[in-house]
Protein backbone atom coordinates (compact mmCIF):
# COMPACT_ATOMS: atom_id res chain seq x y z
CA UNK A 1 0.00 0.00 0.00
CA UNK A 2 2.94 2.32 0.50
CA UNK A 3 5.35 3.59 -2.05
CA UNK A 4 9.10 3.27 -1.85
CA UNK A 5 9.64 6.44 -3.87
CA UNK A 6 11.33 9.37 -2.17
CA UNK A 7 9.76 12.59 -3.56
CA UNK A 8 12.06 15.60 -3.66
CA UNK A 9 9.35 17.98 -2.45
CA UNK A 10 8.31 15.57 0.29
CA UNK A 11 11.81 15.28 1.70
CA UNK A 12 11.76 19.03 2.43
CA UNK A 13 8.37 18.89 4.12
CA UNK A 14 8.02 20.28 7.61
CA UNK A 15 4.47 20.51 8.99
CA UNK A 16 3.06 23.84 10.14
CA UNK A 17 1.71 22.17 13.27
CA UNK A 18 3.78 19.15 14.30
CA UNK A 19 1.46 18.55 17.25
CA UNK A 20 -1.43 17.92 14.84
CA UNK A 21 0.64 15.37 12.92
CA UNK A 22 1.58 13.66 16.19
CA UNK A 23 -2.12 13.50 17.14
CA UNK A 24 -2.97 11.88 13.79
CA UNK A 25 -0.16 9.36 14.24
CA UNK A 26 -1.11 8.58 17.84
CA UNK A 27 -4.75 8.07 16.86
CA UNK A 28 -3.74 5.58 14.16
CA UNK A 29 -1.34 3.90 16.60
CA UNK A 30 -4.31 3.14 18.90
CA UNK A 31 -4.70 0.11 16.66
CA UNK A 32 -1.24 -0.96 17.78
CA UNK A 33 -2.25 -0.40 21.42
CA UNK A 34 -5.25 -2.69 20.92
CA UNK A 35 -3.00 -5.17 19.09
CA UNK A 36 -0.82 -5.44 22.19
CA UNK A 37 -3.71 -5.27 24.65
CA UNK A 38 -5.86 -7.94 23.00
CA UNK A 39 -2.88 -10.22 22.35
CA UNK A 40 -1.83 -10.37 25.99
CA UNK A 41 -4.97 -9.72 28.06
CA UNK A 42 -5.82 -13.45 27.82
CA UNK A 43 -2.81 -14.06 30.11
CA UNK A 44 -4.98 -13.14 33.10
CA UNK A 45 -7.84 -15.46 32.17
CA UNK A 46 -6.09 -18.73 31.27
CA UNK A 47 -6.44 -20.53 34.59
CA UNK A 48 -9.97 -19.22 35.15
CA UNK A 49 -11.06 -20.50 31.74
CA UNK A 50 -9.49 -23.88 32.54
CA UNK A 51 -11.51 -24.06 35.78
CA UNK A 52 -14.76 -22.61 34.39
CA UNK A 53 -14.96 -25.11 31.52
CA UNK A 54 -12.97 -27.95 33.09
CA UNK A 55 -10.67 -28.49 30.09
CA UNK A 56 -7.21 -30.01 29.77
CA UNK A 57 -4.05 -28.31 28.58
CA UNK A 58 -4.41 -29.33 24.93
CA UNK A 59 -7.93 -27.90 24.52
CA UNK A 60 -7.06 -24.82 26.55
CA UNK A 61 -4.07 -24.17 24.29
CA UNK A 62 -6.25 -24.26 21.19
CA UNK A 63 -8.65 -21.70 22.67
CA UNK A 64 -5.72 -19.39 23.47
CA UNK A 65 -3.97 -19.93 20.13
CA UNK A 66 -7.01 -19.84 17.87
CA UNK A 67 -6.94 -16.04 17.83
CA UNK A 68 -3.78 -16.31 15.73
CA UNK A 69 -5.81 -17.83 12.89
CA UNK A 70 -7.88 -14.67 12.92
CA UNK A 71 -4.68 -12.60 12.98
CA UNK A 72 -3.49 -14.27 9.78
CA UNK A 73 -6.87 -13.67 8.09
CA UNK A 74 -6.95 -10.02 9.14
CA UNK A 75 -3.38 -9.36 8.06
CA UNK A 76 -3.91 -11.08 4.69
CA UNK A 77 -7.05 -9.12 3.83
CA UNK A 78 -6.50 -5.66 5.36
CA UNK A 79 -4.34 -4.30 2.55
CA UNK A 80 -6.75 -5.12 -0.25
CA UNK A 81 -9.75 -3.89 1.71
CA UNK A 82 -7.93 -0.63 2.48
CA UNK A 83 -7.16 -0.11 -1.21
CA UNK A 84 -10.87 -0.48 -2.00
CA UNK A 85 -12.63 1.43 0.77
CA UNK A 86 -9.86 3.45 2.42
CA UNK A 87 -7.53 3.25 5.38
CA UNK A 88 -9.91 4.99 7.81
CA UNK A 89 -12.75 2.57 7.04
CA UNK A 90 -10.48 -0.39 7.81
CA UNK A 91 -9.59 1.20 11.17
CA UNK A 92 -13.30 1.59 11.90
CA UNK A 93 -14.02 -2.03 10.95
CA UNK A 94 -11.17 -3.16 13.23
CA UNK A 95 -12.54 -1.01 16.07
CA UNK A 96 -15.99 -2.60 15.69
CA UNK A 97 -14.47 -6.11 15.66
CA UNK A 98 -12.37 -5.32 18.77
CA UNK A 99 -15.52 -4.09 20.55
CA UNK A 100 -17.67 -7.09 19.60
CA UNK A 101 -14.84 -9.48 20.50
CA UNK A 102 -14.40 -7.87 23.94
CA UNK A 103 -18.11 -8.11 24.77
CA UNK A 104 -18.45 -11.64 23.40
CA UNK A 105 -15.29 -12.90 25.16
CA UNK A 106 -16.50 -11.45 28.46
CA UNK A 107 -19.96 -13.04 28.16
CA UNK A 108 -19.46 -16.43 26.50
CA UNK A 109 -22.16 -19.08 26.59
CA UNK A 110 -19.69 -21.93 26.19
CA UNK A 111 -16.10 -22.66 25.26
CA UNK A 112 -16.87 -22.83 21.54
CA UNK A 113 -18.22 -19.28 21.32
CA UNK A 114 -15.36 -17.97 23.46
CA UNK A 115 -13.08 -19.41 20.78
CA UNK A 116 -15.19 -17.72 18.09
CA UNK A 117 -14.90 -14.31 19.77
CA UNK A 118 -11.15 -14.90 20.06
CA UNK A 119 -10.94 -15.46 16.30
CA UNK A 120 -12.90 -12.25 15.70
CA UNK A 121 -10.50 -10.34 17.93
CA UNK A 122 -7.63 -11.94 16.05
CA UNK A 123 -8.98 -10.61 12.73
CA UNK A 124 -9.02 -7.14 14.28
CA UNK A 125 -5.43 -7.58 15.48
CA UNK A 126 -4.32 -8.66 12.01
CA UNK A 127 -6.02 -5.65 10.43
CA UNK A 128 -4.49 -3.27 12.98
CA UNK A 129 -1.03 -4.78 12.45
CA UNK A 130 -1.19 -3.87 8.75
CA UNK A 131 -3.25 -0.69 8.52
CA UNK A 132 -1.52 1.23 11.34
CA UNK A 133 2.03 1.22 9.91
CA UNK A 134 0.73 1.71 6.35
CA UNK A 135 -1.41 4.72 7.25
CA UNK A 136 1.30 6.31 9.42
CA UNK A 137 3.85 5.95 6.61
CA UNK A 138 1.47 7.57 4.16
CA UNK A 139 0.59 10.62 6.27
CA UNK A 140 4.00 11.24 7.88
CA UNK A 141 6.30 13.94 6.47
CA UNK A 142 9.42 12.06 5.25
CA UNK A 143 11.65 14.09 7.60
CA UNK A 144 9.75 12.60 10.56
CA UNK A 145 8.68 9.24 9.13
CA UNK A 146 11.10 7.06 11.13
CA UNK A 147 10.21 8.61 14.46
CA UNK A 148 6.48 8.66 13.78
CA UNK A 149 6.61 5.11 12.45
CA UNK A 150 7.99 3.95 15.80
CA UNK A 151 4.69 4.97 17.43
CA UNK A 152 3.13 1.68 16.27
CA UNK A 153 5.67 -0.55 18.04
CA UNK A 154 5.65 1.70 21.10
CA UNK A 155 1.85 1.49 21.21
CA UNK A 156 1.95 -2.32 21.02
CA UNK A 157 4.28 -2.69 24.02
CA UNK A 158 2.32 -0.09 26.02
CA UNK A 159 -0.86 -2.03 25.21
CA UNK A 160 0.73 -5.20 26.58
CA UNK A 161 1.77 -3.39 29.77
CA UNK A 162 -1.62 -1.77 30.32
CA UNK A 163 -3.43 -5.09 29.87
CA UNK A 164 -1.30 -6.67 32.58
CA UNK A 165 -1.79 -3.70 34.91
CA UNK A 166 -5.57 -3.86 34.40
CA UNK A 167 -5.56 -7.62 35.00
CA UNK A 168 -3.61 -7.16 38.23
CA UNK A 169 -5.97 -4.43 39.42
CA UNK A 170 -9.07 -6.52 38.69
CA UNK A 171 -7.56 -9.54 40.42
CA UNK A 172 -6.95 -7.48 43.55
CA UNK A 173 -10.57 -6.27 43.47
CA UNK A 174 -11.57 -9.95 43.41
CA UNK A 175 -9.34 -10.72 46.45
CA UNK A 176 -6.82 -12.65 44.36
CA UNK A 177 -9.36 -15.03 42.83
CA UNK A 178 -9.50 -15.09 39.01
CA UNK A 179 -13.04 -16.42 39.28
CA UNK A 180 -13.98 -14.12 42.13
CA UNK A 181 -17.25 -12.19 41.89
CA UNK A 182 -17.24 -8.52 40.90
CA UNK A 183 -20.72 -7.01 40.37
CA UNK A 184 -22.18 -10.32 39.29
CA UNK A 185 -19.41 -11.37 36.88
CA UNK A 186 -16.23 -13.35 37.41
CA UNK A 187 -12.94 -11.43 37.50
CA UNK A 188 -11.63 -12.96 34.26
CA UNK A 189 -14.75 -11.76 32.42
CA UNK A 190 -13.98 -8.19 33.47
CA UNK A 191 -10.39 -8.63 32.29
CA UNK A 192 -11.54 -9.54 28.79
CA UNK A 193 -14.42 -7.05 28.73
CA UNK A 194 -12.51 -3.90 29.74
CA UNK A 195 -11.03 -3.78 26.22
CA UNK A 196 -14.34 -2.26 25.11
CA UNK A 197 -13.07 1.12 26.39
CA UNK A 198 -9.94 1.49 24.19
CA UNK A 199 -11.79 -0.18 21.28
CA UNK A 200 -14.52 2.47 21.33
CA UNK A 201 -11.89 5.21 21.74
CA UNK A 202 -10.06 3.87 18.67
CA UNK A 203 -13.28 4.01 16.67
CA UNK A 204 -14.04 7.57 17.78
CA UNK A 205 -10.51 8.77 17.01
CA UNK A 206 -10.76 7.34 13.49
CA UNK A 207 -13.46 9.96 12.78
CA UNK A 208 -11.10 12.75 13.86
CA UNK A 209 -8.21 12.02 11.47
CA UNK A 210 -7.98 12.49 7.69
CA UNK A 211 -7.94 9.82 5.03
CA UNK A 212 -4.54 8.94 3.53
CA UNK A 213 -3.56 11.29 0.65
CA UNK A 214 -2.38 8.28 -1.32
CA UNK A 215 -5.81 6.63 -1.13
CA UNK A 216 -7.59 9.90 -1.94
CA UNK A 217 -5.50 10.31 -5.08
CA UNK A 218 -6.18 6.70 -6.07
CA UNK A 219 -9.95 7.40 -6.06
CA UNK A 220 -9.73 10.72 -7.88
CA UNK A 221 -10.01 13.07 -4.89
CA UNK A 222 -6.88 15.11 -5.62
CA UNK A 223 -8.32 18.32 -4.13
CA UNK A 224 -8.95 16.66 -0.77
CA UNK A 225 -5.51 14.98 -0.96
CA UNK A 226 -3.93 18.44 -1.29
CA UNK A 227 -5.76 19.61 1.83
CA UNK A 228 -4.46 16.64 3.82
CA UNK A 229 -0.92 17.07 2.47
CA UNK A 230 -1.09 20.71 3.52
CA UNK A 231 -2.09 19.62 7.03
CA UNK A 232 0.70 17.07 7.47
CA UNK A 233 3.56 18.43 5.33
CA UNK A 234 3.01 22.16 5.58
CA UNK A 235 1.71 24.72 3.11
CA UNK A 236 5.19 25.83 2.07
CA UNK A 237 5.39 22.65 -0.03
CA UNK A 238 4.15 22.87 -3.64
CA UNK A 239 1.07 20.68 -3.22
CA UNK A 240 0.49 20.29 -6.95
CA UNK A 241 4.01 18.90 -7.33
CA UNK A 242 3.48 16.55 -4.38
CA UNK A 243 0.27 15.18 -5.86
CA UNK A 244 2.03 14.70 -9.21
CA UNK A 245 4.90 12.87 -7.48
CA UNK A 246 2.51 10.50 -5.69
CA UNK A 247 0.58 9.84 -8.90
CA UNK A 248 3.83 9.11 -10.76
CA UNK A 249 5.04 6.78 -7.98
CA UNK A 250 1.73 4.89 -8.07
CA UNK A 251 1.94 4.47 -11.86
CA UNK A 252 5.47 3.11 -11.65
CA UNK A 253 4.82 0.91 -8.65
CA UNK A 254 5.28 -2.81 -9.24
CA UNK A 255 2.60 -5.00 -7.70
CA UNK A 256 4.66 -7.93 -6.48
CA UNK A 257 3.12 -11.40 -6.65
CA UNK A 258 3.90 -14.79 -5.18
CA UNK A 259 5.49 -15.82 -8.48
CA UNK A 260 8.10 -13.05 -8.11
CA UNK A 261 9.39 -14.81 -4.97
CA UNK A 262 10.33 -18.03 -6.76
CA UNK A 263 13.80 -18.87 -8.06
CA UNK A 264 14.25 -18.89 -11.82
CA UNK A 265 12.98 -22.11 -13.40
CA UNK A 266 11.25 -23.24 -10.20
CA UNK A 267 7.56 -23.51 -9.41
CA UNK A 268 7.99 -24.07 -5.68
CA UNK A 269 11.47 -22.97 -4.51
CA UNK A 270 11.73 -19.54 -2.91
CA UNK A 271 14.58 -17.14 -3.62
CA UNK A 272 17.32 -17.34 -0.91
CA UNK A 273 16.51 -13.85 0.39
CA UNK A 274 12.88 -14.91 0.99
CA UNK A 275 14.07 -17.88 3.06
CA UNK A 276 16.21 -15.52 5.14
CA UNK A 277 13.14 -13.39 5.84
CA UNK A 278 11.15 -16.49 6.80
CA UNK A 279 14.01 -17.62 9.06
CA UNK A 280 14.11 -14.27 10.87
CA UNK A 281 10.36 -14.39 11.43
CA UNK A 282 10.38 -17.96 12.70
CA UNK A 283 13.35 -17.55 15.04
CA UNK A 284 11.68 -14.47 16.54
CA UNK A 285 8.87 -16.73 17.75
CA UNK A 286 10.64 -20.04 18.45
CA UNK A 287 12.57 -18.58 21.40
CA UNK A 288 9.20 -18.63 23.21
CA UNK A 289 8.62 -14.91 23.66
CA UNK A 290 4.86 -15.17 23.55
CA UNK A 291 4.86 -17.62 26.45
CA UNK A 292 5.86 -14.56 28.50
CA UNK A 293 2.84 -12.61 27.25
CA UNK A 294 0.17 -15.33 26.98
CA UNK A 295 1.03 -17.69 29.83
CA UNK A 296 3.30 -15.94 32.35
CA UNK A 297 0.63 -15.82 35.10
CA UNK A 298 -0.07 -19.53 34.61
CA UNK A 299 3.66 -20.26 34.50
CA UNK A 300 4.40 -18.56 37.82
CA UNK A 301 1.39 -20.15 39.50
CA UNK A 302 2.58 -23.57 38.30
CA UNK A 303 5.77 -23.15 40.34
CA UNK A 304 4.03 -22.07 43.53
CA UNK A 305 3.67 -18.28 43.23
CA UNK A 306 0.30 -16.93 44.39
CA UNK A 307 -2.04 -15.45 41.72
CA UNK A 308 -1.70 -11.80 42.82
CA UNK A 309 2.11 -11.95 42.71
CA UNK A 310 2.07 -13.83 39.40
CA UNK A 311 -0.09 -11.09 37.86
CA UNK A 312 2.25 -8.43 39.24
CA UNK A 313 5.28 -10.16 37.72
CA UNK A 314 3.45 -10.26 34.37
CA UNK A 315 3.08 -6.49 34.64
CA UNK A 316 6.73 -5.89 35.58
CA UNK A 317 7.80 -8.07 32.66
CA UNK A 318 5.76 -5.90 30.30
CA UNK A 319 7.45 -2.77 31.70
CA UNK A 320 10.82 -4.37 30.95
CA UNK A 321 9.48 -4.99 27.44
CA UNK A 322 8.85 -1.25 27.01
CA UNK A 323 12.34 -0.39 28.30
CA UNK A 324 13.96 -2.87 25.90
CA UNK A 325 11.95 -1.51 22.97
CA UNK A 326 13.11 2.04 23.73
CA UNK A 327 16.73 0.82 23.89
CA UNK A 328 16.32 -0.85 20.48
CA UNK A 329 14.82 2.32 18.96
CA UNK A 330 17.81 4.30 20.22
CA UNK A 331 20.53 1.92 19.02
CA UNK A 332 19.17 0.21 15.89
CA UNK A 333 20.49 3.00 13.65
CA UNK A 334 23.65 3.54 15.69
CA UNK A 335 25.22 0.10 16.02
CA UNK A 336 23.29 -1.69 13.29
CA UNK A 337 20.71 -4.44 13.01
CA UNK A 338 23.03 -7.47 12.93
CA UNK A 339 25.05 -6.62 16.07
CA UNK A 340 21.84 -5.91 17.98
CA UNK A 341 20.35 -9.25 16.86
CA UNK A 342 23.50 -11.13 17.94
CA UNK A 343 23.60 -9.38 21.32
CA UNK A 344 19.94 -10.27 21.82
CA UNK A 345 20.41 -13.91 20.84
CA UNK A 346 23.30 -14.37 23.27
CA UNK A 347 21.46 -12.65 26.11
CA UNK A 348 18.27 -14.64 25.50
CA UNK A 349 20.16 -17.94 25.37
CA UNK A 350 21.80 -17.31 28.75
CA UNK A 351 18.52 -16.18 30.35
CA UNK A 352 16.55 -19.12 28.95
CA UNK A 353 19.21 -21.58 30.09
CA UNK A 354 19.00 -20.15 33.61
CA UNK A 355 15.21 -20.49 33.54
CA UNK A 356 15.54 -24.12 32.42
CA UNK A 357 17.98 -24.78 35.29
CA UNK A 358 15.70 -23.10 37.82
CA UNK A 359 12.57 -24.97 36.67
CA UNK A 360 14.42 -28.28 36.87
CA UNK A 361 14.34 -27.85 40.66
CA UNK A 362 10.54 -27.86 40.78
CA UNK A 363 9.44 -29.94 43.74
CA UNK A 364 6.73 -32.60 43.90
CA UNK A 365 4.53 -29.99 45.60
CA UNK A 366 4.85 -27.77 42.53
CA UNK A 367 7.08 -25.07 44.04
CA UNK A 368 10.63 -23.82 43.52
CA UNK A 369 13.28 -23.51 46.25
CA UNK A 370 14.02 -19.89 47.18
CA UNK A 371 17.27 -19.61 45.20
CA UNK A 372 15.89 -21.20 42.05
CA UNK A 373 12.69 -19.17 42.31
CA UNK A 374 14.67 -15.92 42.47
CA UNK A 375 16.84 -16.97 39.53
CA UNK A 376 13.76 -17.89 37.48
CA UNK A 377 12.12 -14.50 38.09
CA UNK A 378 15.26 -12.50 37.28
CA UNK A 379 16.07 -14.62 34.22
CA UNK A 380 12.51 -14.22 32.88
CA UNK A 381 12.84 -10.44 33.03
CA UNK A 382 16.32 -10.54 31.48
CA UNK A 383 15.02 -12.73 28.65
CA UNK A 384 12.25 -10.25 27.82
CA UNK A 385 14.72 -7.34 28.02
CA UNK A 386 17.17 -8.92 25.55
CA UNK A 387 14.34 -9.92 23.21
CA UNK A 388 12.82 -6.44 23.24
CA UNK A 389 16.10 -4.62 22.63
CA UNK A 390 16.92 -6.87 19.70
CA UNK A 391 14.66 -9.34 17.88
CA UNK A 392 11.44 -7.62 18.93
CA UNK A 393 12.33 -4.54 16.85
CA UNK A 394 15.19 -5.64 14.60
CA UNK A 395 13.23 -8.32 12.74
CA UNK A 396 10.62 -5.81 11.61
CA UNK A 397 13.34 -3.39 10.55
CA UNK A 398 15.08 -6.14 8.58
CA UNK A 399 11.85 -7.25 6.90
CA UNK A 400 11.08 -3.70 5.85
CA UNK A 401 14.53 -3.16 4.35
CA UNK A 402 16.14 -6.41 3.19
CA UNK A 403 14.05 -7.30 0.13
CA UNK A 404 14.54 -5.83 -3.36
CA UNK A 405 11.87 -3.31 -4.36
CA UNK A 406 10.35 -5.68 -6.91
CA UNK A 407 9.40 -8.32 -4.33
CA UNK A 408 9.22 -6.33 -1.09
CA UNK A 409 5.46 -6.37 -0.52
CA UNK A 410 4.94 -10.05 -1.41
CA UNK A 411 8.05 -11.22 0.48
CA UNK A 412 7.04 -9.27 3.58
CA UNK A 413 3.61 -10.91 3.41
CA UNK A 414 5.13 -14.41 3.27
CA UNK A 415 7.51 -13.66 6.14
CA UNK A 416 4.69 -12.22 8.27
CA UNK A 417 2.58 -15.31 7.55
CA UNK A 418 5.47 -17.53 8.69
CA UNK A 419 5.64 -15.49 11.88
CA UNK A 420 1.96 -16.02 12.67
CA UNK A 421 2.33 -19.77 12.05
CA UNK A 422 5.38 -19.99 14.35
CA UNK A 423 3.55 -17.90 16.95
CA UNK A 424 0.62 -20.34 16.78
CA UNK A 425 2.96 -23.35 17.13
CA UNK A 426 4.55 -21.98 20.31
CA UNK A 427 1.25 -20.77 21.79
CA UNK A 428 -0.60 -24.02 21.10
CA UNK A 429 2.20 -26.29 22.30
CA UNK A 430 3.28 -24.62 25.56
CA UNK A 431 0.59 -25.97 27.95
CA UNK A 432 1.17 -29.56 26.85
CA UNK A 433 4.95 -29.17 26.80
CA UNK A 434 4.98 -27.63 30.28
CA UNK A 435 2.83 -30.51 31.58
CA UNK A 436 5.42 -32.88 30.09
CA UNK A 437 8.53 -31.11 31.39
CA UNK A 438 8.76 -27.38 32.11
CA UNK A 439 12.56 -27.35 32.29
CA UNK A 440 12.77 -29.35 29.06
CA UNK A 441 10.50 -26.84 27.34
CA UNK A 442 12.91 -24.04 28.21
CA UNK A 443 15.84 -26.12 26.98
CA UNK A 444 14.08 -26.21 23.59
CA UNK A 445 13.70 -22.41 23.59
CA UNK A 446 17.36 -22.08 24.60
CA UNK A 447 18.37 -24.26 21.64
CA UNK A 448 16.54 -21.98 19.20
CA UNK A 449 18.10 -18.86 20.74
CA UNK A 450 21.57 -20.40 20.29
CA UNK A 451 20.75 -21.56 16.74
CA UNK A 452 19.75 -18.03 15.76
CA UNK A 453 23.37 -16.87 16.25
CA UNK A 454 24.95 -18.89 13.38
CA UNK A 455 21.86 -18.16 11.28
CA UNK A 456 22.43 -14.40 11.60
CA UNK A 457 26.20 -14.71 11.09
CA UNK A 458 25.91 -16.84 7.95
CA UNK A 459 22.75 -15.63 6.19
CA UNK A 460 21.71 -12.17 7.39
CA UNK A 461 23.35 -9.11 5.82
CA UNK A 462 23.51 -5.72 7.49
CA UNK A 463 21.02 -3.20 6.06
CA UNK A 464 22.04 -0.17 8.12
CA UNK A 465 22.79 2.87 5.98
CA UNK A 466 21.82 1.26 2.67
CA UNK A 467 19.21 2.64 0.29
CA UNK A 468 16.25 0.39 -0.38
CA UNK A 469 17.30 0.23 -4.02
CA UNK A 470 20.56 -1.49 -3.01
CA UNK A 471 18.83 -4.45 -1.39
CA UNK A 472 18.78 -8.00 -2.73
Amino acid sequence: MTSTAQPTEGRKAHPDHLGHVIFITAAAAMGGFLFGYDSSVINGAVEAIRGRYDVGSAVLAQVIAIALIGCAIGAATAGRIADRIGRIRVMQIAAVLFTISAVGSALPFALWDLAMWRVLGGIAIGMASVIGPAYIAEVSPPAYRGRLGSFQQAAIVVGIAVSQLVNWGILNLADGDQRGDIAGFEAWQWMLGVMVVPAILYGLLSFAIPESPRYLISVGQAARAKEVLGEVEGHTVDLDVRVAEIEDAMRREHKSTFRDLLAAGSKMRFLPIVWVGIGLSVFQQLVGINVAFYYSSTLWQSVGIDPSSSFFYSFTTSIINIIGTVIAMIFVDRIGRRPLALIGSAGMAVALALEAWAFSAKTAAGTLPTTEGTVALIAAHVFVLFFALSWGVVVWVFLGEMFPNKIRAAALGVAACAQWIANWAITASFPSLSDWNLAGTYVIYTFFALLSIPFVLKFVKETKGKALEEMG
